[in-house]
């Protein structure tokens, strides 16, 4: 009996903390599908921090004088994440692996000015993005993981620059974590 309650502890151990840990994952590779499909890779620099780059497309949408015009462009972003709540995440009982956790991030953003699809014309080469933002990413034991950010952000082309609110939604699955 006592064989037995000491091996469901053993294995109820190691099972707990192969589902959650206090650091960042060395890598991740995930695939957005949703709104605006990507391919995104995110690597682990120290144990609250990561660089996250993604190259995927995006969607943005122009209303002038009633007339409503599209665009999809293609985009690459790259990050700078520090996580701030492991340790609060699993002192709850709560999953941090796959980075499950907030962050506060500086981002870039890089698009060339024609859209791939839709009626938008830009008459720009290219706009390009810096901004500060909050999130938060969950990656579940199924790979499922999903993410947001908001933040305010310095935007700029050739021409003009410009504030910007930044919301970033993403869908996917994350995979070698």
């Amino acid at each position: 009996m006592k064989k037995t309650i000491t091996a469901i502890l053993l294995l109820s151990g190691i099972i707990l903390s192969a589902q959650s840990t206090t650091s960042v994952e060395k890598q991740m590779f995930k695939a957005n599908l949703l709104i605006t499909p990507g391919l995104e890779y995110e690597v682990g620099l120290t144990e609250n921090s990561t660089l996250d780059f993604r190259l995927g497309t995006g969607l943005l949408y122009v209303e002038t004088n009633g007339e409503g015009e599209y665009g999809v462009f293609l985009t690459f972003e790259a990050a700078y994440r520090y996580y701030y709540n492991f340790e609060k995440r699993a002192n709850k009982g709560k999953n941090t692996s796959g980075n499950s956790a907030n962050y506060v991030a500086m981002t870039t953003f890089f698009a060339p000015g024609d859209p791939i699809l839709g009626d938008l014309d830009a008459d720009i080469d290219y706009i390009g993005q810096l901004a500060p933002v909050w999130g938060f990413q969950r990656t579940y034991n199924s790979g499922f993981n999903l993410g947001l950010e908001l933040g305010v952000g310095y935007a700029f082309d050739e021409d003009d620059n410009f504030i910007v609110p930044v919301v970033n939604f993403r869908l996917g699955w994350a995979f070698g974590r």
